[in-house]
């Protein structure tokens, strides 16, 4: 096979989801389904299912320093997605070996308030990653909690409160934000915005009726990198990853997982 035919590889490292619909399992499913190579490097083990979390077991940093250098020693890896790190050792041990490796695409997922409102990160990691992650990445995917955490402002309830963070998330030291509009439950749209220095992409689609949204967040951002390693567009990345997210969660409902809150559906696209 000719290397311009060689299917992409991409890494996520992430948290793993007993329950397969969040975290690295997430990851895998939809790095796979949009056309690339999934490898991963597991920060956390959790067990939880639709229903909720009921017990983390942390890896240590130097564990994940060992399996970054397994993985970049050998694979190819085209574009790195990052997830949730719980503490500041954990992000800088990652941001270490980034530099060190250096992939050509970085998308960060900022997981850091869960859906109960309660924070995930210590305040002393929020500035690590603010200050140590974020400038590395291409492009962060915060929602709008997690965005209201980054700027330490309250949260938007109005499509006029979250565009009026716009000048604020670019004052982060990020090449480009995607904020995600998904919590504004009052509109019939969800829409995100792609921020970049000098221009606001909007992508809009008409919101879907279920509870089946568990891992959205993750899902998302896996299928940008997976893009990114395609094509090399982060506004064509976000608009192919919007539209697989889209249909993931419009199938979601197919799917009986659980009694909570179940996965989107990231192989929706073999069932037709």
């Amino acid at each position: 096979m000719s290397q311009t035919n060689k299917t992409p590889i991409v890494l996520t490292i992430a948290g793993s989801d007993s329950g397969g619909g969040a975290g690295i399992q997430a990851d895998i499913k939809a790095i796979s389904a949009t056309g690339s190579y999934a490898c991963s490097v597991i920060t956390a083990l959790t067990a939880q299912n639709t229903q909720g979390v009921t017990g983390i077991l942390p890896i240590s940093a130097e564990f994940i320093e060992q399996q970054l250098d397994a993985v970049f020693t050998d694979l190819d890896v085209v574009a790195v997605k990052v997830g949730m790190l719980a503490e500041a050792g954990l992000i800088q041990a990652v941001v270490k070996k980034l530099k060190q490796y250096q992939p050509r695409y970085l998308v960060v997922d900022p997981v850091m308030v869960a859906t109960s409102g309660d924070l995930l990160l210590q305040q002393s990691a929020i500035e690590t990653l603010k200050t140590e992650l974020l400038p590395l990445a291409d492009v962060i995917t915060p929602n709008l909690p997690e965005a209201a955490t980054l700027l330490g402002q309250s949260l938007p309830t109005t499509e006029a409160q979250m565009n009026a963070m716009i000048e604020d998330l670019r004052g982060l030291d990020c090449k480009a934000v995607l904020l995600k509009g998904g919590h504004l439950e009052r509109e019939s749209t969800s829409t995100d915005l792609l921020l970049t220095p000098n221009d606001v992409e909007t992508f809009t689609v008409e919101r879907v009726n279920t509870q089946n949204t568990h891992g959205t967040g993750c899902t998302l951002s896996s299928a940008i990198a997976s893009f990114l390693a395609q094509t090399g567009s982060l506004s064509e990345s976000v608009a192919l990853g919007k539209n697989y997210i889209s249909n993931a969660i419009a199938h979601a409902d197919e799917l009986e997982v659980g009694s909570g809150h179940g996965p989107v559906h990231h192989f929706y696209a073999l069932n037709k």
